[in-house]
């Protein structure tokens, strides 16, 4: 299974990263921080690039609005150095779960829904 795992590592990039972006941030990257998830943070030595490693499957609605910010230099000094100051109101950060088969939206009607009921606004037109 190893090998495997090599392979599809060599020439996927949706779950994780791929043996170029492990040489780059090995050899240019500087390590400034991890989110709850696990994603871990990096950036160049002149902060003219930022980029992140996810852990597991690459999906941007997986970072958080703090990090986010940081990634497209809203904010000069990322998270882990200055922690952005949440109200009482705000709900934690979770990702975008609209294209889940248990969350998506699936309208009357549709035959994707566990209980399909028959659309009553549609009639099929019929020739006289």
């Amino acid at each position: 299974m190893g090998i495997l795992n090599s392979v599809l590592r060599a020439i996927t990039w949706w779950d994780g990263q791929t043996y170029g972006t492990q040489f780059f941030t090995s050899r240019h990257g500087e390590k400034v921080g991890e989110d709850e998830q696990g994603n871990v943070y990096y950036r160049n030595e002149d902060d003219s690039k930022r980029w992140v490693i996810f852990d597991g499957e690459i999906e941007a609605s997986r970072i958080p609005p703090d990090w986010h910010g940081w990634l497209h230099k809203t904010f000069d000094k990322p998270p882990s150095e200055r922690p952005l100051v949440h109200k009482d109101w705000e709900k934690p950060h979770i990702e975008n779960m609209t294209a889940s088969p248990e969350l998506s939206y699936k309208p009357a009607g549709s035959l994707r829904r566990i209980d399909p009921v028959e659309q009553s606004d549609y009639e099929a037109w019929r020739p006289e």
